[in-house]
């Protein structure tokens, strides 16, 4: 496994990158430079499963001078001793590190954009996954700048797949319906998925000939992400299971099974 030893640099890197720990400085501005706003991954959590995942960060800026370079950093803890990962990430010490991609929309206005490769099993493991602090640093042509520790935040967020299964198929009119299913997420870990426990999720149907499902009860999964519960058969539709999501994982929709009712 590669992840530990990769964690064991990263503040070594963030210093290569000429980036400093996070908890070590307050936001500093000087001059007239106004932020509109940080924007990661197009404004929606980053959702991550077993590859590699890159994600684009943007500033957008304006200053009476014009703007010059921006840069960013994601980092957690509240004082940046927890895993911290700078826009390079772990950088090869033959390459130089990259400036932010800065496209002007007027003389004073500019919009500055930089990737973020997220890597499982390299230095992301399964603890990394919930909220993270977004930093903006913007310069200006005059020299006047903004630093920001924590402009925004953001979710990593491990991919969840949901399954349903309803039996038997078909089914007499009154009988009693089993529905089956499993949530499992991305494990950053292992490179697999694996069952997500005790969690709640929702069994809904729809009725053949109609768009909308109605929760009929809440199961929870077991301990190896698994559910099962039953139903009583009325009428031909469809049956699906509903996971909500967590701060660390997103929200899950199994595919409608159709029960024929006879």
């Amino acid at each position: 496994m590669r992840k530990r030893a990769a964690l064991a640099v990263l503040t070594a890197v963030a210093a290569a990158a000429g980036l400093a720990v996070p908890g070590a400085y307050a936001d500093d501005n000087v001059g007239d430079i106004q932020v509109d706003g940080v924007v990661v991954n197009g404004g929606k959590n980053t959702v991550i499963d077993t590859a590699d995942k890159t994600i684009t960060v943007s500033v957008t800026a304006t200053d009476p001078s014009g703007i010059w370079d921006a840069d960013f950093s994601l980092w957690r803890g509240p004082d940046g001793s927890d895993p911290y990962y700078s826009a390079e990430g772990l950088i090869d010490p033959d390459e130089t590190t990259t400036p932010a991609d800065c496209v002007a929309s007027s003389s004073t206005t500019s919009t500055c954009s930089k990737t973020f490769t997220f890597e499982p099993d390299w230095w992301l493991t399964n603890a990394d996954a919930g909220t993270w602090k977004v930093q903006a640093q913007v310069s200006a042509n005059d020299g006047s700048y903004t630093d920001r520790w924590a402009y925004t935040t953001t979710r990593l967020q491990r991919h969840s797949k949901l399954t349903v299964n309803a039996s038997p198929e078909p089914i007499a009119k009154g009988k009693t319906l089993t529905v089956t299913g499993k949530l499992s997420r991305a494990n950053w870990d292992t490179l697999d998925y694996r069952g997500y426990t005790n969690q709640p999720a929702k069994l809904q149907f729809r009725k053949a000939g109609t768009t909308t499902y109605t929760t009929v009860k809440t199961v929870y999964t077991n301990s190896t992400g698994n559910l099962t519960t039953t139903a009583l058969a009325s009428e031909d539709g469809y049956w699906r299971w509903s996971f909500a999501g967590t701060t660390t994982t997103p929200a899950a929709v199994a595919t409608g099974d159709f029960v024929d009712v006879q």
